[in-house]
């Protein structure tokens, strides 16, 4: 499952850093944009004004966080292991 997650999150960043006509659709219509992503959203949690963030710095974002997600990740093993 996390996986899945971690897979939906890129796929999302990488729509929002590279692909205008997701962006557009993302601000104009979040719950169908995100849907056709297969990520679920209720529409009372948007807000009425949206702006996104511009390309690039969502590509630098994007790297940096998933390199986090990726190191988080690997860890779990250890630590459910009971070494320390």
């Amino acid at each position: 499952m996390t996986t899945h997650l971690h897979s939906d999150l890129d796929s999302l960043l990488h729509k929002l850093s590279s692909d205008d006509v997701f962006r557009a659709r993302l601000l104009g219509d979040p719950v169908a944009a995100l849907g056709s992503l297969g990520i679920a959203l209720d529409a009372g949690q948007i807000p009425s004004e949206r702006c996104l963030p511009a390309k690039d710095a969502i590509a630098l974002d994007r790297m940096a966080f998933m390199s986090k997600l990726d190191s988080a990740a690997g860890a779990i093993p250890f630590f459910l292991s009971g070494t320390a």
